[in-house]
């Protein structure tokens, strides 16, 4: 096999992969064949890899020159180098060095995707922006949401119009982002015409008053200048003027709330958590406020409930985090604690809510929950010296003292700088021993317990 169907793998992830996998198939041929290359250029050039995948750098780029010497002006297979000596020279901050080698490989390679992204980060990291947007541009024909890269590009450069542009039209096609809205809030701060920008829109929302966006911009300008009063107003008249609009109710909910018109706000955070044009963010944040809501008014915990049961739909366990944190707040832990543990079962890599949840089963003596809780938990986080700790509590109730004498002894490597942490494991372990019948260890471990001091 010729040595470019290999290497293709390493110039970009997309084409080249399929055609290598392809090749290899069709001829059936083992991957480490690598034909009539030389072998100075195989052993150059994974040389080079290796020393990249240890971060030396220096060493790797030494080996690169070697391969690119070694190929002998094989066009494919000095853009493969090239690629790989850019990388390296990004990785040493040699940016301009980065920057010829991967225009390089565009010029003999054509427009390959994981090149113009790689440049893209080697313009970024050296701020020129200006460079960065024609780049950019031919990023948004592999992949549209190139374009919010755009967007900030064009604030970067002072482009404001242009970015205000293109924000709205992001925004009509993917709904409200509190990114994007951000993104507005430093453009019109930097223009310093926020007067300016109310009056434009108001003309032309008497021009064109069916266009949805900028009603929402005029919304998001009122509330930024805090006349509540006018945002309130721009709302309804855009709900007036369309009725199907489902991103205006993201600023009616807050508004029926502030008025205490219970219904009509929760109507409106229905509408928000089931439309699709909403991001998960402003989601969260919605729920967010209305939980903050609920607590200050007691009487509505059905409501959130039930609010929460449809956005779960969306498969998050942020939600039932949010909800089991409010519950604990109010001192209702039973409650808060079936929240977190449905939450867990939807985010198991979420380690707060891992966290909060084993703490809670472990109040409520639900120790073989926490065993297996913990031990899969450690999987995904295997360096938390908590998970450790919480295992080796469940393990000792259940009299499994093996399995908690090695949970624990395991975790305590882990453990950086908390005495209080120390404590209790030293406890735990003293607790393990004793019920081992190991009175020596017992007794040693409680008196390195006992030797560590808890500041106030």
């Amino acid at each position: 096999m010729k040595l470019k169907y290999i290497l293709f793998i390493f110039l970009a992830a997309g084409s080249f992969i399929s055609s290598t996998e392809t090749y290899a198939q069709e001829e059936d041929v083992p991957t480490d064949d690598l034909g009539d290359v030389s072998d100075a250029f195989q052993d150059h050039f994974f040389e080079g890899l290796k020393q990249k995948g240890i971060e030396n750098y220096e060493l790797a780029l030494a080996s690169l020159r070697k391969a690119e010497l070694a190929a002998k002006g094989d066009p494919v297979n000095t853009a493969v180098v090239q690629f790989e000596m850019g990388k390296n020279h990004a990785k040493l901050k040699q940016y301009e060095d980065a920057e010829l080698m991967f225009k390089q490989v565009l010029t003999s390679q054509g427009e390959r995707l994981d090149v113009l992204e790689a440049l893209y980060d080697v313009y970024y990291e050296e701020q020129d922006y200006d460079a960065a947007i024609p780049l950019v541009e031919k990023l948004i024909k592999f992949d549209g949401d190139y374009r919010e890269d755009l967007a900030n590009l064009y604030s970067l450069t002072s482009q404001y119009e242009n970015a205000l542009s293109l924000l709205d039209e992001l925004d009509e096609d993917w709904g409200e982002s509190a990114v994007r809205n951000a993104l507005r809030r430093q453009i019109y701060k930097a223009t310093g015409d926020t007067e300016g920008a109310i009056s434009n829109l108001e003309e032309n929302i008497d021009k064109n008053p069916k266009k949805e966006q900028d009603y929402l911009n005029l919304i998001f300008l009122y509330s930024e200048q805090g006349d509540s009063e006018k945002a309130f107003e721009t709302a309804k008249e855009l709900l007036r003027n369309q009725p199907d609009s489902k991103l205006v109710h993201l600023a009616l909910y807050k508004f029926y709330l502030d008025d205490g018109d219970i219904e009509n706000a929760l109507n409106s955070m229905n509408i928000v958590f089931s439309a699709s044009e909403v991001d998960k963010e402003a989601k969260y944040r919605v729920l967010s406020d209305f939980i903050g809501f609920a607590a200050e008014n007691p009487g509505h915990e059905a409501q959130l409930e039930a609010v929460v049961e449809e956005f779960s739909e969306e498969n998050s366990g942020q939600v039932y985090e949010q909800l089991g944190g409010y519950f604990v707040a109010k001192g209702e832990k039973e409650k808060a604690l079936q929240f977190y543990e449905r939450g867990m079962t939807k985010d198991p890599d979420n380690y707060s809510l891992v966290k909060n949840t084993l703490l809670l089963q472990i109040e409520f003596s639900k120790f073989e929950d926490v065993a297996r809780s913990s031990e899969e938990a450690l999987e995904i986080f295997p360096a938390q010296p908590l998970l450790y700790l919480m295992n080796g509590v469940a393990n000792i109730q259940l009299g499994e003292t093996d399995k908690a004498i090695e949970s624990l002894e395991t975790g305590i490597d882990y453990l950086l700088d908390d005495p209080k942490m120390e404590k209790d494991f030293y406890e735990q372990l003293s607790m393990a021993f004793d019920k081992k019948g190991d009175a020596a260890k017992s007794a040693n471990y409680a008196k390195r317990a006992s030797e560590i001091n808890i500041a106030n």
